[in-house]
């Protein structure tokens, strides 16, 4: 099926369209179109719920007599880009499919661009399907592949995509499906990490303690931890690991809040305390670290971007630590206009498949997505900021820092602006 405009989409208002264009001119096509540049721990189960209506506002949003092949997709010097999708099969990843595809529709109207055609192949959630999909869209011409979601799907689709010579711009966060023509849009399990160490270190606080999940994501940002604190010049006093239940994390907790208490005027031989957990696990452990006489305001506690979730600000011995995420501001704006749409809030992830769809737009020029356009060090400007695809598959993110306030963050450090050649 060739993507068509939703008719929600026809009854925004002249105001509201005035204010998507223009506020999209400032965010992404300006670092996406011009000449130069200007959350990892979630499984998708985690991400996967959605509001309910969403499969049936996209069944409404589909004509009934929609021909089966668009006269659009068919003249010549069409840009055929294929989007692959669980779009049927396991109701929860379907309803996160539609979600993307209605991001990437958003993206489609915004930047509208009538030379472009999106072309979506349901994955069906398998490894299998996201093979069907992949052949479909080589008959179909695409020129680019955005998708898969699923790691298995991805590792399924690639092959296809690269005997057909057609890169692929994929939204696994599982860094295994990376390279050899795969480019991985999400945020990736400890990329974040070097931003929050040297920040800190640029604060004067050079000697860290750190609490690490034993889980697949703690064993890969605990080797990023290592490096970038070596890196910037810092110290690593002292290092736990902690299972996932509370009862397991008490003694961990116990042996580094002997290093960060002021109880009887000692002095912390830490400067900073680094938690890489997320939304499951740090209510279980935040209240821990007060019952061990923990001083929070004597020790920067700080986080990766798993800490970027509403409802962290309840966590009263978080307040005021830091943590690396983008600028919130791209964020709140693309909800509001996704909302606006579809009458459904948008999961985290939509913002992957808005940003990849734009930038698709951006570089559809001449018809064909060389490895120099997809990989140009200066990145592009997205919904959650600066980003950039990397030669290896992988991506680099230009982060701010955040700081954990009661009601939601504030920016502690602006994200940057450009990227840095050094940094590729």
């Amino acid at each position: 099926m060739i993507w068509r405009r939703p008719h929600q989409l026809t009854k925004v208002t002249n105001r509201v369209i005035g204010g998507l264009l223009g506020l999209l001119a400032g965010l992404l096509l300006a670092g996406c179109a011009l000449n130069g540049g200007s959350t990892a721990e979630n499984t998708v189960g985690d991400i996967a719920k959605v509001v309910p209506d969403v499969r049936a506002q996209n069944a409404a949003a589909q004509s009934a007599d929609t021909p089966a092949v668009d006269p659009i997709a068919q003249k010549p010097g069409a840009v055929k880009v294929a989007v692959l999708l669980p779009l049927s099969g396991n109701r929860k990843a379907a309803e996160l499919g539609q979600m993307l595809k209605q991001a990437g529709e958003l993206a489609m109207f915004d930047f509208n661009n009538p030379n472009v055609v999106l072309i979506p192949k349901d994955t069906k959630g398998t490894p299998e399907g996201a093979r069907e999909a992949a052949n479909a869209a080589v008959r179909a011409g695409a020129s680019l592949i955005l998708g898969p979601l699923f790691s298995s799907s991805v590792a399924a689709a690639a092959p296809i995509a690269k005997a057909a010579n057609i890169p692929m711009i994929a939204f696994s966060n599982d860094q295994r499906a990376a390279g050899d023509g795969v480019y991985l849009l999400s945020f990736l399990a400890g990329r974040d990490v070097e931003r929050i160490v040297s920040y800190t270190i640029s604060q004067g606080k050079t000697r860290f303690a750190a609490l690490i999940p034993k889980s697949s994501y703690g064993k890969i940002v605990q080797d990023a931890f290592q490096k970038a604190v070596a890196r910037h010049g810092g110290q690593i006093v002292a290092m736990e690991t902690f299972p996932l239940e509370a009862n397991g994390m008490l003694n961990p907790v116990k042996k580094i809040a002997e290093l960060a208490q002021t109880k009887d005027g000692a002095v912390p031989q830490i400067d900073a305390l680094f938690i890489p957990a997320g939304r499951k696990i740090i209510p279980i452990l935040s209240p821990i670290l007060p019952y061990f006489d923990v001083d929070t305001k004597a020790v920067q506690v700080i986080g990766t971007g798993v800490w970027n979730y509403d409802g962290i600000g309840r966590e009263k011995p978080l307040h005021n630590a830091w943590f690396p995420a983008p600028d919130p501001k791209g964020w709140r704006e693309f909800a509001k206009r996704y909302s606006a749409t579809y009458g459904t809030a948008p999961r985290r992830l939509a913002s992957l498949a808005y940003d990849a769809v734009a930038l698709a737009v951006a570089l559809s020029r001449g018809g064909r997505y060389t490895v120099a356009d997809l990989t140009r060090a200066s990145g592009f400007t997205g919904v959650d900021g600066l980003f950039r695809l990397r030669r290896d598959g992988t991506s680099d993110r230009g982060l701010a820092i955040l700081g954990v306030q009661k009601f939601g963050f504030k920016v502690v450090d602006p994200a940057p602006s450009t990227f840095t050649r050094a940094q590729y």
